[in-house]
């Protein structure tokens, strides 16, 4: 006997938690197409010279590579069984995506001149990394992303859409007070460059450290940037430190500390840019109604070093800080310089979501009643002599819009009762022998311990309303 195990770094749900879970992937899905994205699903493996533009680092020992049964063994007959060239391998030419940028970058390269630009598309899919499995990190997730790309030039103006998205999705999901954290790559170059740090490489080690500032606090930091890897000055240091832990506490505070930023500038025209971007998105978020308490500044947020170049986000729950950035982004110049010789820049956000609710679980902040069962009617079999007509009443609430499951081996009423309170169904509807002389079903809502009969003509219409009843 093989002793049935989930494999490591899945993330795999008994149906009350995958109710909960596929509610939080509507809401997201909704949140999207309410904003007017348009939705992709690209294939789960890619060709491997796609994925793999840069060999070596950390992607190449990530990525999941695919090969059929018989791929393998044309492979090994050609090479000989166990042959070894000295090098590794030729790679497969399949792999399985570990992100959903990489193949949307494909994706518009490969149908550039089918799309309209700017071209809004949402992706919810599930992504493979062959990463160490730890607590609350996997290697099979869903990401949920959503980007706008333009053909040659797409406006800052854009940037101000993706903190509206996140505000009103999380508004939706209602898992607490967020805080959207906003920040610019182009203020940071600026700045650092203010301070001497202009070498390209020498000033992305350094954003990698300050990136890390909420993780591991200030004397690390310190350590880290004085020390032998960095060789900053100790002033140069502090300086940092004073100007990555500014965070704003309101839209005008927001705008004095640009402005304040700027004037102690030495006329970084990067700075200037960067200043110039922000407060346009500043104004914008406010103009598309994201409350102030809502967003803030944070000069510490960096995101991906190679590949973000101007305005970046990261989303934080206020009273669980600890549960890290729960949604980030941001602008980025080329999305696919590898695969078209057409500049596609673009801005957008990913939502982790398998991550997400993984934590969400852990600290206990799921409602219980988003665990509940899909389905919301138990039609029981009081009378085998009855059963064809309570399959008419299944099919008559079925077509009324209403899910509704109904017990065909029959049994004790009891027990067909106590099965639809366990599998989280609220409503039984009854149809016995007197109910069916009097033209009438019985309703019991298993929630608030009571019980009504109605005509059955009318037994839809009264669930419905009984459905859009909040339970208090």
């Amino acid at each position: 006997m093989i002793t049935p195990r989930t494999p490591s770094g899945t993330l795999e749900l008994l149906p009350h938690d995958q109710i909960a879970f596929q509610r939080m992937l509507d809401a997201i899905r909704a949140g999207y197409e309410r904003f007017g994205f348009l939705p992709v699903q690209t294939p789960v493996f890619e060709r491997s010279e796609v994925l793999l533009t840069k060999t070596g680092g950390e992607t190449e020992r990530q990525v999941y590579f695919v090969q059929s049964t018989g791929a393998l063994e044309k492979t090994r007959g050609a090479a000989g069984e166990g042959a070894d060239d000295g090098e590794h391998a030729a790679y497969p030419e399949l792999a399985l995506r570990f992100d959903l940028t990489v193949p949307l970058a494909r994706y518009v390269a490969e149908h550039e001149n089918e799309l309209t630009f700017p071209f809004r598309r949402y992706q919810m899919q599930r992504v493979y990394r062959g990463e160490r499995p730890q607590r609350g990190r996997f290697r099979e997730f869903y990401q949920c992303d959503v980007d706008i790309i333009g053909k040659d030039q797409l406006s800052v103006r854009h940037d101000a859409e993706c903190p509206a998205i996140i505000h009103a999705i999380f508004t939706d999901l209602a898992i607490g007070p967020f805080t959207i954290q906003i920040n610019n790559r182009k203020l940071l170059r600026g700045f650092y460059e203010d301070l001497g740090i202009v070498d390209g490489d020498h000033q992305a080690g350094v954003l990698r450290e300050v990136d890390k500032l909420d993780k591991r606090g200030e004397d690390y930091l310190r350590t880290t940037l004085t020390g032998e890897g960095f060789g900053l000055a100790p002033d140069v240091v502090e300086r940092i430190l004073e100007f990555v832990q500014v965070r704003s506490t309101g839209h005008d505070d927001a705008l004095a500390r640009l402005a304040a930023v700027e004037a102690a500038s030495s006329g970084s025209a990067a700075l200037a840019e960067g200043v110039a971007e922000l407060r346009e998105v500043l104004e914008l978020v406010r103009a598309l109604g994201v409350p102030e308490s809502d967003y803030c500044l944070n000069f510490s947020i960096a995101r991906g070093l190679d590949y973000y170049t101007g305005t970046v986000y990261e989303t934080t729950l206020d009273e669980h800080p600890e549960i890290g950035s729960i949604c980030s982004g941001g602008r980025y110049d080329n999305l696919a310089g590898q695969y078209t010789r057409s500049r596609l820049p673009g801005v957008g956000i990913s939502i982790g979501l398998s991550r997400l609710f993984w934590q969400l679980r852990d600290a206990g902040l799921l409602d219980a009643s988003t665990s509940s069962s899909t389905v919301q009617v138990l039609v029981p079999q009081v009378d085998a002599e009855l059963l064809g007509d309570q399959l008419a009443l299944a099919s008559q609430l079925r077509q009324g819009g209403i899910n509704t499951e109904v017990v065909l081996d029959g049994g004790k009423l009891g027990k067909q009762l106590r099965y639809a309170d366990r599998a989280g169904i609220r409503f039984v509807a009854i149809l016995g022998r007197q109910e069916a002389a009097d033209g009438t079903v019985t309703l019991k809502d298993l929630r608030r311990e009571d019980q009504f009969t109605v005509p059955r003509a009318e037994v839809v219409s009264a669930l419905r309303v009984e459905l859009a009843q909040p339970l208090v």
